[in-house]
């Protein structure tokens, strides 16, 4: 997409051929939303699934992305909720959720949304800033610990994630837990949010947990280095390296994780304001 203030390149892989992608990446005029998934190892409720539901909450997004991104997602939320809410329970604790990060070029700001752990990169005249929102990883420690002890695969590692999923059910959207969009559009209240001035800000990058594994448990870039090489060579050649990397480890004992390949997505942000020169300067 090509505007006077942004330009975006963004890809999104499916970790299994096998399985829908439960990723999704929305770009609009000014604004791009990226959307992960969360893996649904217990019952739902739900009789469509986390990818239906990925699919409903991304046209929703696009179709109220005028507003600014709380409200967006607010409405986005409802949207998606009044597709199901007379064939499935949506009081069920293992509804479909996903973490959403939002960000919006316009009227000169770059406002951001973050709820789950999508990361947000954003590389400004005052340095580089990386957010997460990580609250999820403080839930079910014990039982993380546990399944990443165990070989991928095996059907000791299926029932210590189960378990994992349990725990981390147990702490999904109540006070002292984590927080992401499912059912309930009250959770935006609790998500991250900021704004920079577009004039520092030079470029940006979401990504989904199965693209930051580039970075962490993979350790082929730090942040500087990750996002040179998005700059550089774009966001299929920094999967397709995770991919080659996750290839090297198919039962993950070097890098224990909940799945060999995971879905990835990520969208790279270059912003030029229309009254700026290449060089940033006045014109």
């Amino acid at each position: 997409m090509k505007g006077s203030e942004l330009r975006v390149t963004a890809s999104s892989d499916p970790g299994s051929p096998d399985k829908p992608n439960e990723d999704a990446v929305v770009i609009c005029a000014d604004t791009v939303a990226v959307l992960d998934g969360a893996t649904a190892r217990t019952d739902t409720g739900c009789i469509h699934g986390v990818a239906w539901f990925i699919e409903h909450l991304a046209k929703a997004l696009a179709q109220h992305s005028d507003l600014s991104p709380a409200n967006a997602l607010v409405s986005a939320i409802s949207a998606t909720a009044d597709q199901h809410r007379d064939t499935c329970d949506l009081a069920h604790p293992g509804t479909p959720s996903a973490a959403v990060a939002i960000m919006q070029a316009r009227s000169g700001v770059l406002r951001y949304l973050l709820i789950g752990d999508i990361t947000l990169i954003i590389d400004t005249a005052r340095g580089l800033q990386v957010m997460t929102d990580d609250r999820v990883g403080t839930t079910a420690r014990a039982e993380r610990a546990a399944a990443d002890s165990l070989p991928s695969g095996s059907a000791e590692k299926n029932h210590a994630l189960v378990r994992m999923k349990h725990a981390e059910l147990a702490s999904r959207n109540v006070p002292g837990g984590f927080w992401v969009a499912a059912a309930d559009p009250a959770v935006v209240t609790n998500a991250l949010t900021g704004e920079i001035p577009l004039r520092e800000v030079r470029h940006a990058a979401m990504l989904t947990d199965g693209a930051v594994r580039a970075v962490d448990p993979l350790k082929l870039y730090d942040w500087p280095a990750l996002l040179a090489e998005l700059s550089t060579s774009g966001p299929d050649e920094l999967i397709r390296q995770v991919r080659a990397a996750e290839d090297a480890d198919p039962a993950g004992v070097r890098w224990p994780r909940n799945k060999i390949h995971d879905d990835a997505t990520v969208a790279l942000l270059s912003f030029q304001p229309a009254n700026l020169d290449s060089y940033g300067n006045d014109i």
